[in-house]
């Protein structure tokens, strides 16, 4: 059997009773799937329970053991698990069609562990932008509820289970919204507030969230700001679909995708500006779909070796040697 592939599914599901039932772009029940290679996603064929998808996830996770006398952890078994969060105007073909390219990028730069996607309500035309938002906000809870807090118990659970699993998550375009507000909603819900959960690394490419909501003091942001070890915003300033004239964004602050962050950012953010590596590449080249210079990131060599070393955390964020600075910043570099 060849690999399979992780999501958790937010959509509704359409003749649900009938013999070919299929995903639709509205908000509906949380669906655990493991999903064959080279099949689209079925919300009864690849549907698994929580339990047993966990367990699946997991040993997909683990990568190796603390074999080292005196370390603190001997015994344990460690690794990562990657969540990609997809933006708007997404099919599940185009959400499956990103996960295989990220998961691949990923593997040959040496990522060993598990990639999920969390697959919220997206329809599959331009101008559903703002029914897409107000449907990532409806669901963003669950990332963190049927995501993360399912991932994280296992985390606390460390001792007992006898494993050290890291967390990450990538935010694409929207996918940054739906983070956001997922990170927030947890912040509010009194049972989840008491638990003290925390995911390792946040990557946001093409984020579709206003700059000023990623300064330290925005109350929206508090708590991803303190649930996250490290935040690093990749920022091209050649993003055509974050322009502040696109009108679907009727006259919306200019993103933090586009423009970068604001100078009172917290310290564990960081942003990197990919804009001049993206002039040098080529379109035909890559196996990207969609808006080429909001989407390249998921068939770039250099874009999945930095995110590889960021998620590894191994080397600081000024030392990651795809990465120059200059004048301060940080740019990726071919």
């Amino acid at each position: 059997m060849g690999k399979t592939n992780f999501f958790i599914s937010v959509r509704n599901v359409k003749n649900l009773q009938s013999k070919n039932p299929s995903f639709g772009n509205e908000p509906g029940a949380t669906r655990y799937l493991e999903i064959p290679d080279g099949q689209t996603p079925h919300p009864e064929k690849h549907r698994l329970t929580r339990t047993d998808w966990l367990k699946a996830v997991l040993k997909r996770a683990e990568v190796g053991t603390y074999t080292d006398e005196g370390h603190p952890r001997q015994g344990y078994t460690y690794g990562d698990i990657l969540i990609f969060v997809h933006g708007y105007n997404n099919s599940m073909d185009d959400v499956m069609k990103r996960h295989d390219l990220l998961q691949k990028r990923l593997n040959e730069q040496g990522f060993k562990g598990a990639i999920i996607s969390f697959d919220w309500p997206s329809a599959t035309h331009t101008l559903n932008y703002l029914e897409d938002r107000s449907d990532a906000k409806a669901t963003a809870s669950k990332l963190v509820k049927d995501g993360l807090l399912v991932l994280a118990k296992n985390q606390l659970d460390q001792d007992k289970n006898k494993c050290d699993i890291d967390i990450h998550l990538l935010g694409h375009s929207t996918g940054a919204y739906v983070i956001r507000e997922g990170f927030y909603e947890a912040s509010q819900n009194r049972s989840i507030s008491r638990i003290n959960w925390q995911v390792s690394q946040i990557a946001l490419i093409g984020g579709d969230i206003a700059r000023k909501s990623l300064s330290e003091n925005d109350s929206k942001s508090k708590a991803l700001f303190s649930h996250a070890t490290r935040i690093t915003n990749y920022q091209n300033p050649h993003d055509s679909a974050l322009k502040v004239s696109n009108v679907k964004r009727l006259g919306a602050a200019p993103r933090v995708g586009r423009v970068g962050l604001p100078s009172d950012a917290p310290e564990n953010i960081v942003n990197v500006d990919v804009g001049q590596h993206w002039v040098s590449l080529k379109e035909d080249n890559s196996d990207a779909s969609g808006n080429w210079s909001h989407s390249w990131h998921f068939d770039d060599k250099v874009f999945a070796k930095d995110l590889f070393l960021t998620i590894k955390g191994d080397i600081d964020r000024s030392s990651i040697p795809t990465r120059v600075k200059i004048d301060g910043k940080l740019i990726l570099k071919g």
